[in-house]
């Protein structure tokens, strides 16, 4: 049984679905533990996967050892497919956030794939593309924008995929330490948590462990411009 979760990724885009779920069966489920390490930054680029359940961050470590998160992606989402277009090592290292599911794909397996449906690589390609796009409005929002603007535009990019309405807002279950959220906004921990903080004090959000409730969706928006 193939999980729709995973039929929604760009992988499966404008095929039907007997060949869809064909393809779904042809790929491998790999449990994983939060802390578990599925590829490194510089490994052989092989295979591509989709979340079925669970979060994964993609990290950059420089030479002095800090790190970068670049993205937290979850169920449906796919990543490791930048080598099918152009092979080399990975990019970066893909972690475990939440414990996860993820269906990989060998890449030589995909392009016999592709051999019988070119329309799937378009699909990838507009992926691709949109992962582009996120990239270049985080080194914008590095250059334009202060701690706290980015800060509330990354509550906001994470409920829009993680987020459950409750009757306060939106509850936001990031599964980020302080750390890793202060990777993904570029900054350090202490700046991140002063603007948390003040948020709080203000009644925009309500802070949950590794989760967020958003109060006023309004405030953040247009702190985040």
């Amino acid at each position: 049984m193939v999980d729709d979760i995973v039929l929604t990724a760009p992988l499966f885009a404008g095929l039907d679905d007997e060949t869809a779920t064909a393809l779904a069966e042809a790929m491998k489920p790999v449990e994983a533990l939060r802390g578990d390490v599925l590829f490194h930054e510089g490994d052989p680029g092989d295979r591509l996967y989709v979340i079925r359940e669970g979060k994964i961050k993609l990290g950059r470590r420089s030479n002095d050892g800090r790190e970068n998160l670049l993205a937290i992606l979850g169920p449906g989402e796919m990543f490791g497919e930048l080598s099918l277009f152009d092979p080399g090592p990975r990019t970066a290292t893909a972690s475990v956030v939440a414990d996860a599911v993820v269906m990989e794909l060998a890449h030589a397996e995909l392009v016999a794939w592709l051999k019988d449906t070119p329309s799937v690589a378009g699909h990838l390609l507009q992926a691709l593309a949109r992962r582009l796009r996120r990239t270049n409005e985080a080194l914008a929002d590095l250059v334009f924008s202060d701690v706290p603007g980015r800060v509330a535009k990354a509550l906001l990019d994470l409920s829009t995929r993680f987020g459950e309405p409750v009757d306060e807002g939106v509850r936001v279950a990031h599964d980020l330490t302080q750390e890793e959220l202060a990777q993904l906004v570029g900054a350090s921990r202490e700046t991140v948590n002063k603007a948390l903080a003040d948020f709080a004090a203000r009644g925009w959000v309500r802070r949950e462990g590794r989760a967020v409730v958003l109060l006023d969706l309004d405030r953040l928006e247009r702190r985040a411009r």
